[in-house]
């Protein structure tokens, strides 16, 4: 049987926010069966849950944001990318300001707290969304992801594919295809970080995004060259990130899939958009279990860390 999985332990961290600026602090706790991933604001009184579940995104303008009443919780995408990598269904994040901590720019922090956590497995199946039929979205024209599209179809395992195309001599067109079967997700997805162009920075500032952005935490652009120390950490870093955030947005669905998904330019909106079209149409998914030891499993992760009973 795959079962669901927890944390062991507490694990605590800090950081700033990308959009925010604010530094906040952050801990992972244990949770029961079925509980999800839940964020909460122990910073407000009385502190506020909310599930990560696509129906409590408000929010996708350059992050993930999700929302109860008039309170926010942005970019967590990162965290939930981390979470779906180590297979982990049930945990409580409990944050101190509006914003996750970027840390580094990657989900490679939150896969070192995570494991230096411990992973537990817990007596009850994990359960899976199987797509069995084709759901694609596509950008509405005036809307600013006009030119993204979308896509979840039906897979033997877990697969993503991306294309990320920008006006840009540096970033260019890239594509990557990452199957869970053959692919490390710690090692080729979960560090690589997000990154920003130069010269859109000015603009973002006035907006009141990017306040908390620096070369620690962000890939830097401008018409020549990658600005941080040290360069890239893989050749095509940019649409691996790409493909890190679909996977955290993905998992707002609050489960893992069976299927495939293919992203053209795609951001936080059109995985957005792609949820809810996926949600409308209940003839095109199910939920599905592996019990039975001698029911041949998808692969799903590209590696399971070792648990602790």
């Amino acid at each position: 049987m795959i079962r669901q999985r927890t944390l062991k332990n507490v694990i605590r961290g800090r950081g700033v926010g990308l959009h925010t600026g604010e530094t906040v602090s952050l801990r992972l706790l244990p949770a029961p069966v079925d509980t999800g991933v839940v964020f909460s604001r122990i910073d407000l009184e009385p502190a506020v849950d909310i599930p990560a579940l696509s129906e409590h995104v408000s929010d996708t303008t350059l992050a993930t944001t999700i929302a109860k009443g008039d309170c926010r919780i942005s970019t967590i995408e990162h965290l939930m990318s981390a979470l779906y990598g180590l297979g982990i269904d049930n945990v409580f994040v409990e944050l101190s300001g509006p914003e996750m901590p970027l840390m580094d720019g990657c989900a490679g922090t939150f896969v070192f707290l995570l494991q230096s956590a411990g992973i537990e497995e817990q007596n009850a199946p994990k359960r899976f969304i199987r797509i069995k039929k084709p759901v694609t979205v596509k950008g509405p024209e005036g809307e600013r992801w006009f030119d993204q599209s979308a896509t979840l179809a039906p897979h033997d395992g877990f697969r993503l594919n991306h294309t990320i195309i920008y006006d840009n001599p540096v970033i260019k067109e890239q594509h990557a295809s990452i199957d869970f079967s053959t692919t490390s997700y710690i090692k080729e997805i979960s560090r690589a970080r997000t990154f920003g162009l130069m010269q859109e920075f000015d603009s973002l500032r006035e907006q009141n995004l990017a306040v908390g952005a620096s070369l620690d935490n962000v890939v830097a652009v401008d018409e020549f060259q990658v600005l941080n120390d040290g360069g890239l950490r893989h050749e095509n870093e940019f649409v691996r990130h790409k493909i890190l955030d679909a996977i955290g947005d993905l998992y707002l669905l609050g489960h893992p899939i069976v299927g495939e998904f293919t992203g053209h330019k795609s951001g936080h909106a059109a995985h957005h958009a792609l949820r809810e079209e996926l949600l409308q149409h209940t003839d095109a998914w199910e939920m599905v279990t592996f019990e039975s030891a001698d029911e041949p499993a998808p692969h799903l992760y590209a590696e399971i860390p070792a648990v602790e009973n």
